[in-house]
């Protein structure tokens, strides 16, 4: 069974920056997918930004520019860099992680103020 535990959430106001780490309890190597999801009210959850296992990335449309997934395999952590950041931008966020199950974080909420 693998942990993921979410940090760096928080309340920032609109064009500020915040960065997201999601620390797993095993060797990040495992996995060919590690993505950011995230759920606004009322919406359903969609991938922000995901990287695989040869560490090309991939970035929904509204973010693109503004956010950055990066990963740490020595310190098993996959980190999401949101730069420019709107009020649109406010939801929970999810760390995933695929492999031969998939592995999901706890959530941290992003709030971002106008």
């Amino acid at each position: 069974q693998v942990q993921l535990v979410e940090s760096g959430g928080g309340l920032v106001q609109a064009g500020g920056s915040l960065r997201l780490s999601c620390a797993a309890s095993a060797s990040i190597l495992i996995f060919y997918h590690m993505g950011w999801y995230r759920q606004a009210p009322g919406k359903q959850r969609e991938l922000v930004a995901s990287i695989n296992s040869g560490g090309s990335t991939n970035y929904a449309d509204p973010v693109k520019g503004r956010f950055t997934i990066s990963r740490d395999n020595a310190k098993n952590t996959v980190y999401l860099q949101m730069n420019s950041l709107k009020p649109e931008d406010t939801a929970v966020y999810y760390c995933c992680m695929k492999g031969i199950r998939d592995y999901w974080g706890q959530g941290t909420q992003v709030t971002v103020s106008s």
